[in-house]
């Protein structure tokens, strides 16, 4: 009985095999048009799903307009990941607290301009009320919206209208984080944001997690190509990196030293294109980086990086604010006072971290062959800073004082940066 069904099962699946041979050979343009078919519904299907949905143009408009009808660019500020919960960890330091940090003085800078209507996601302990209220209410909705998205990307990549592209490696959610991060760009998508922010700082696995890792700098990820607010974000990114650049090192880990990433994962830049809002996420560098252990000058350096970002988004819409002020750097102006040397200035402080700027500026820091990963704007006396400092003395013809900043190094520094 076994056989008899088995040969059953042949002559089925041989029938099928060659009547399909046979139809493609006498009726080609009927499979043509089928395949076609297929294709062209891909096509529309995507024309739909993958619309512009933010435009330069309609950003630039509302920005050079904000007492128009059309509003104020809406901008959206979110502190990477939960109230207390999750993130990169090193040595007491906690990104989810430090993003939060940094997201408050950005949002200090925004709020200052008439330009911006300003939203921030968390604090420290809680989600905005905003927010907590919409997750309680729309969790089912949210699911669902999900579900649509993911559903929709697989039907245009089975028939070949998107693409996959391969990302950079991230550590994956948990469901429920992962359906808050969906709400959150529903929620944005249904309040008009023109621009999401998503602040975080980097890590990588090591063998010790208690000593720093080998790599460090700045990445901006960004919707990939193929998503509907991808030109747009790629646009307003490049001019924030161009700022943040300035001071900082780019990521030195294959693939983000490119600076701008694309990526077709990240749920907070729009993966399955669930944003409509220009959205990117900022790694403000690695955890583990010396600007970010000492208290004062983790401060200093989360407000400047702010400030940075701040002064990358008025770039992108030709504004002025900030632009007329004597220095690009919050570090500046300075007064130093006290004299600066490699055994006075064992920890990092905020006279070396104005030092460091100074020199930035002056032309003498990272003139060479090392870049701002091995010489990071750390407030750390160390042997980049002496040598950019060296430099310094010979270009105003200051003898007597080398390996320090002493008393005539402090007076040509204060006459040139100082308050």
């Amino acid at each position: 009985m076994k056989d008899l069904k088995f040969l059953f099962f042949l002559i089925i699946s041989f029938t099928i095999f060659f009547g399909a041979v046979w139809f493609v050979e006498t009726h080609p343009s009927t499979v043509v048009y089928f395949s076609d078919s297929l294709r062209t519904a891909g096509k529309n299907v995507a024309a739909v799903f993958f619309h512009e949905s933010v435009t330069m143009s309609e950003l630039n408009q509302k920005y050079q307009n904000q007492n128009s009808s059309k509003g104020k660019v809406n901008l959206l500020i979110v502190p990477g990941h939960e109230p207390d919960l999750g993130g990169a960890e090193y040595n007491g330091l906690k990104e989810r607290d430090m993003a939060v940090d940094l997201s408050d003085y950005l949002l200090s800078f925004l709020k200052n301009n008439d330009h911006y209507k300003i939203t921030i996601t968390r604090d420290k302990q809680d989600w905005n009320q905003t927010f907590s209220n919409y997750f309680a209410n729309n969790w089912n909705s949210i699911v669902a919206f999900v579900a649509n998205q993911k559903s929709q990307m697989k039907s245009l990549m089975n028939v070949g209208t998107i693409v996959p592209v391969s990302s950079a490696y991230h550590t994956v959610a948990k469901p429920d984080i992962a359906l808050r991060l969906y709400g959150v760009n529903k929620w944005a998508n249904e309040n008009n944001i023109d621009i999401e922010i998503h602040v975080h700082f980097n890590d990588y696995p090591r063998h010790k997690q208690s000593i720093p890792g080998e790599y460090s700098g700045i990445t901006i990820y960004v919707p990939e190509g193929q998503y509907s607010n991808s030109t747009t974000t790629r646009a307003i990114a490049k001019t924030v990196l161009s700022r943040l650049s300035r001071y900082n090192a780019v990521s030195n880990l294959p693939k983000e030293n490119a600076g701008v990433v694309e990526d077709q994962d990240l749920i907070a830049v729009g993966s399955n294109n669930n944003a409509d809002a220009a959205s990117m996420l900022i790694e403000y560098g690695y955890i583990y980086e010396p600007q970010f252990q000492n208290a004062t000058v983790r401060d200093m350096t989360l407000k400047d990086l702010a400030y940075q970002t701040y002064l990358g988004l008025e770039d992108f819409f030709g504004g002025q604010t900030g632009h007329s002020i004597a220095y690009d750097t919050l570090m500046l102006p300075h007064e130093w006072q006290k004299t600066i040397s490699k055994s006075t200035s064992k920890l990092a402080t905020t006279d070396v971290l104005a030092l460091q700027s100074a020199l930035v500026i002056d032309g003498e820091y990272l003139n060479g062959d090392v870049s701002k990963n091995d010489c990071p704007r750390s407030g750390i006396f160390g042997d980049c800073t002496m040598k950019a400092l060296s430099e310094f003395q010979d270009k105003y013809n200051i003898t007597g004082e080398k390996g320090i900043v002493g008393l005539k190094t402090i007076a040509k520094l204060n006459s040139l940066y100082g308050i």
